[in-house]
């Protein structure tokens, strides 16, 4: 999955960051190139509506140490949650090297990511890809909303046997604690598997 470039003596890896809408992916993604080193970033792209739904995707190349000479890049996108967009989101599935579901916290919203988990699943297998071994770690977002179910009863509905890492996070927070944290836990899990060879 993952695209190296020999000439270039890159390896660039695609992390997609799936969920409902308005969970946050797009808000992780900005605070992401807000904390990163400009020197080690390339343009953040970002197409969204009048309500600030990410359209299409968020593209973000981030360097990385270089792995046995070459160079690392990370490509993160984002999905659009709205159900509509199906095509879209499979799409941009395509070549995944992990996945980062970002889950809404909000009691309202607990069928929504039940929803889009579901639709995760049917468009990793599309590609023959399978959520059980394609690095995958789980962000239950938004923890500080007065609304924000137990992470436990989150926990039952998207990671009851606990297989997948999972981290809390308020992305639109200042500070955005849990966001590196969920970001590093793919890519570690990603570097793994390449080293394993299974790339």
């Amino acid at each position: 999955m993952s695209f190296i470039n020999y000439s270039s003596r890159e390896i660039i890896l695609k992390i997609v960051y799936y969920g409902p809408g308005l969970c946050g992916k797009t808000t992780n993604i900005k605070f992401i190139y807000a904390g990163t080193n400009p020197d080690a970033r390339g343009k953040l792209i970002s197409l969204e509506t009048k309500q600030e739904r990410t359209l299409f995707f968020d593209f973000l190349p981030l360097s990385l140490p270089a792995i046995r000479g070459f160079k690392t890049r990370l490509h993160l996108y984002s999905v659009p949650g709205q159900l509509f967009y199906s095509a879209s989101r499979k799409l941009i599935m395509k070549g995944a090297d992990g996945v980062i579901f970002v889950a809404d916290s909000q009691r309202e919203r607990m069928e929504a990511n039940v929803i889009s988990f579901e639709d995760l699943q049917e468009n990793l297998a599309a590609y023959g890809y399978d959520i059980n071994t394609i690095p995958f770690v789980i962000q239950y977002n938004k923890r500080d909303l007065p609304n924000a179910v137990p992470v436990e009863e989150l926990r039952a509905r998207l990671n009851p046997d606990g297989q997948f890492p999972d981290f809390e996070s308020i992305a639109a927070a200042p500070n955005g604690p849990g966001v590196f944290d969920t970001l590093k836990a793919v890519v570690k899990m990603i570097l793994m598997e390449l080293k394993k060879g299974g790339n």
